[in-house]
């Protein structure tokens, strides 16, 4: 059989494996999953002015805040656990042309010199000819046809993996952003804390001012003077122990965007004191804007391809396999008609027992599968209680901002007029002390309040997906060929 013959041969070998390709293993359905048919807590309520974002992924530009616009567009370039999770998506995407390079052939060259000197028995004189030289140059193919799909499968579930990465990274980028907003947010209501116990000193300093007066005029104990005292140095020390909390916020803020906290701050600034909401959308629309529903479903197709993966091993593989060369003692002539050595071959392998193994194996794959499906659900379940809790806040929320306005105006009220009556000399110090700390009280729970729906405005968001939408995802086929070579 000469060589042209043995390629001839071996081509049509090659042509008929390549026509009998299958993928063996399940090909995947995406999993169901339980979609409300809509949202409990949206009832009759309805968000006042709704606003919708100001592009896909600007979220944030809902509450019109250039300060928050401004940190927030640092962290795509700036934070370092993003920078992480991206490294992860770009290594996935080398997997899948790791799996691809499997549909190729591999080629391979060698090239040796050797000089030998044969073994010469005792008592024999040495020859010339016990000296032996050889040179070879030799290239080899061998490719193994993916009959049975394994590298199919192997390739498709690596392309679901990657778009699950591409799916995490845009989940850790939005669960970073919502933790900014918040976390700016909170210290935007330490700004207006301290702004509030800043008029609160003044005004008991105008309290302790009339005490005094009163006191001098012989028309108020002493007593009354101590504590306003005592009173006016509680909210100085209030005062003080804001900058704490705003202090440790404004460091978490530094570490967000990728700075230390030396090199950043914040400048106090007034809040604006609307809460925007976004549009919610129907229940369904929810399992293409969630990119953390995207990634669970996406391992879960991965995870479905490998089961073909592992079934493939119970059949035979066939490896096609050749190379050609040149030998002669000398370099000088070696690629020589004379010189060819070459072979070429196929080879058929096939396991016939392995106690258990690839048994195992599928099991293990299917498993992997199951639990990757289960995974998926609760994520939806996940999902739509997030935005059923943050709907419920914004409504209860909202309520009782509304009783809460109306008690801070009353508690103005009543202060004002105790402060008057006590000049006059018709009510004791006590009534006076008594409505100031139920004013400060009440201009407190307003502000946490406030902070709440700001807090719960950042979640819903969040729970929505944000800008994000997995039409955004590329497609598997933008991760390179859906299958092998064409048959």
């Amino acid at each position: 059989m000469n060589l042209s013959r043995s390629i001839r041969i071996l081509t049509g070998m090659a042509a008929l494996s390549l026509t009998a390709c299958i993928s063996v293993g399940p090909d995947y359905q995406r999993p169901t999953a339980a979609v409300a048919q809509s949202y409990k807590e949206l009832g009759e309520w309805k968000p006042i002015e709704p606003k919708a974002a100001a592009s896909d992924l600007a979220w944030w530009s809902i509450y019109n805040d250039p300060v928050l616009d401004g940190l927030e567009r640092q962290i795509a370039v700036s934070n370092e656990s993003l920078k992480a999770t991206e490294a992860s998506y770009r290594q996935a995407l080398e997997i899948v042309e790791e799996n691809r390079a499997g549909y190729g052939p591999t080629v391979t060259a060698n090239a040796s010199g050797q000089r030998s000197h044969a073994y010469t028995p005792l008592g024999a004189s040495p020859s010339s000819s016990s000296i032996q030289n050889q040179v070879t140059a030799s290239l080899g193919a061998s490719w193994a046809p993916d009959i049975w799909g394994k590298i199919r499968r192997a390739v498709e579930s690596s392309k679901a993996s990657a778009q699950a990465s591409a799916a995490d990274l845009a989940a850790a980028r939005l669960s970073l952003q919502s933790t900014l907003a918040t976390d700016y947010f909170a210290l935007r209501i330490d700004d207006e804390l301290k702004h509030l116990y800043e008029q609160t000193v003044k005004a008991y300093e105008e309290t302790l001012e009339i005490t005094r007066n009163q006191f001098e005029a012989g028309t108020a104990a002493e007593t009354d003077v101590i504590t306003a005292e005592t009173q006016l140095l509680g909210e100085q020390a209030q005062l003080i122990s804001v900058g704490v909390q705003r202090a440790q916020l404004e460091h978490a803020i530094a570490v967000l965007i990728g700075k230390t906290p030396d090199q950043f701050s914040i400048v106090p600034a007034e809040l604006a004191r609307v809460v925007p909401v976004v549009p919610v959308g129907m229940p369904s629309t929810l399992l293409e804007r969630r990119p953390d529903i995207a990634a669970a479903e996406r391992a879960a197709a991965a995870a479905s391809a490998q089961i073909g993966v592992a079934t493939a091993a119970y059949y035979p593989s066939i490896t096609l396999s050749g190379s050609i060369g040149f030998v002669n003692t000398a370099l000088g002539g070696l690629f020589q008609t004379s010189n060819e050595v070459w072979s070429l071959g196929p080879q058929l392998a096939e396991t016939l027992f392995d106690s258990g193994l690839r048994h195992a194996q599928v099991g293990a794959a299917r498993a992997a599968y199951d639990g990757a499906v289960a995974t998926y659900r609760q994520t939806v379940l996940a999902a739509f209680q997030q935005v059923e809790d943050e709907l419920a806040a914004l409504r209860i929320l909202e309520q009782q901002e509304e009783v809460l306005k109306r008690t801070v105006e009353s508690a103005r009220e009543a202060v004002r007029l105790t402060v008057y009556q006590y000049e006059a000399g018709t009510v004791a110090y006590t009534s006076v002390v008594t409505v100031q700390a139920i004013a400060l009280s009440d201009e407190q729970n307003l502000l946490t309040t406030l902070g709440s729906q700001l807090s719960a405005s950042v979640a819903l968001v969040a729970a929505l997906g944000g800008g994000w939408d997995s039409a955004m995802l590329a497609e598997a086929s933008s991760y390179g060929p859906t299958s092998g070579p064409s048959h």
